[in-house]
């Protein structure tokens, strides 16, 4: 079970957006009267509510699936592709007969 918070104590509107992972989920709770919200990625949905529910207990209110639509391996990936090396051409050392 390995859970990722990508915010913690979010706003909806600034950070539920298309450029998450289709994993993540949006996490309701209370805090001493307080609504707060995470967006949080894991593999499987009943890991996170798992997660929430051990920390939070009553005051966890509900899980729902983000905004986002990129694929997981693909989000966040900040290595880029390795660039081929070319290979140098010989020169001509003399002339053709």
């Amino acid at each position: 079970m390995s859970v990722t918070v990508i915010h913690e104590k979010c706003d909806l509107e600034k950070h539920n957006t298309i450029k998450l992972p289709y994993t993540a989920y949006v996490v309701q709770y209370e805090i001493e009267g307080n609504l707060l919200h995470d967006i949080a990625m894991a593999q499987k949905a009943v890991d996170i509510f798992d997660h929430y529910y051990d920390k939070y207990k009553k005051e966890f209110k509900w899980l729902k699936q983000s905004k986002g639509t990129l694929r997981p391996n693909l989000w966040n990936s900040t290595a880029k592709a390795p660039q081929r090396k070319r290979k140098k051409r010989s020169s001509a050392d003399g002339e053709l007969k």
